[in-house]
């Protein structure tokens, strides 16, 4: 859908950190979802978003991107359980916001280990509300869907999710290998799919 070129210049447009890795360590990863504008506000509960991942290895850039949501889906926005209503992240980027660990204490894939800012929303009308901001340590992870999932339901109340566990299954090896050369903290970054051209 995308290229790196797009990405990266949507995320140096925002003034936001690119990782270069100009001595060319390798898997200085850019992580950066791109949440669907066409859709607005509305609650789609399709996986209609994307997730890529930018890096250098062996001097050589490398891209990749999967679908997924950086959304709430239909059961999230109809039963949440935070009392403030279902988180939604907002855009920006999130300097080392997470690190490899536990996903409700079930598998590996990037939790949340530094406040982020949510929309939080109450009124399960099945539209986005922006008017509420809070920001805290709510488990807003990256992690995965079922095998192939077609519906978002509660698979994300807030979360950054993938569609196929294949494709998180990929993108957790460069995210180790990375772990393992640079240290286990990870920035991620939201953008709106409006940003590129």
């Amino acid at each position: 859908m995308y290229t790196k070129e797009q990405i990266e210049k949507a995320v140096k447009a925002k003034g936001y950190v690119w990782f270069e890795d100009t001595v060319n360590k390798g898997f200085d990863v850019n992580i950066v979802g791109v949440r669907n504008a066409s859709t607005g506000k509305k609650v789609t509960n399709v996986f209609d978003d994307v997730i890529t991942v930018s890096y250098k290895d062996g001097g050589v850039w490398k891209y990749l991107e999967w679908a997924n949501t950086t959304d709430p889906g239909k059961k999230g926005v109809e039963h949440f359980h935070n009392k403030d209503g279902v988180a939604r992240l907002v855009e920006g980027q999130y300097r080392g916001s997470h690190a490899v660990g536990l996903h409700q204490g079930k598998y590996e894939a990037l939790r949340q280990q530094k406040p982020l800012k949510v929309f939080r929303d109450a009124n399960k009308d099945l539209v986005y509300d922006e008017n509420k901001i809070t920001e805290g340590i709510y488990g807003i992870n990256i992690h995965k869907a079922g095998r192939d999932s077609t519906w978002v339901e509660n698979w994300s109340e807030g979360c950054q999710v993938f569609k196929r566990v294949k494709d998180f299954d990929e993108f957790m090896k460069i995210v180790k290998k990375s772990k393992n050369i640079h240290g286990n903290s990870f920035t991620y970054t939201l953008i709106n799919s409006a940003d590129i051209v």
